[in-house]
């Protein structure tokens, strides 16, 4: 399974969002909502509350 580049959520077979960049790099979004995230509003998945990134970096520092 492929981890949403955004979220880190797994994305099932057959769904989700594959974002080409034009130097080569695939990203792979679970919905739109991370696509638009990430690419057009430049958030950084560290400091958005409802990712898996964040969650781990919070853990981390209790």
């Amino acid at each position: 399974m492929v981890l949403c580049n955004f979220c880190g959520e797994s994305i099932e077979k057959g769904t989700g969002l594959m974002f080409v960049k034009k130097d080569g790099k695939i990203l792979n979004f679970c919905s739109r909502k991370c696509e638009k995230n990430l690419l057009k509003l430049g958030r950084v998945p560290r400091t958005t509350k409802w990712t898996r990134t964040f969650r781990k970096l919070r853990v981390k520092k209790k």
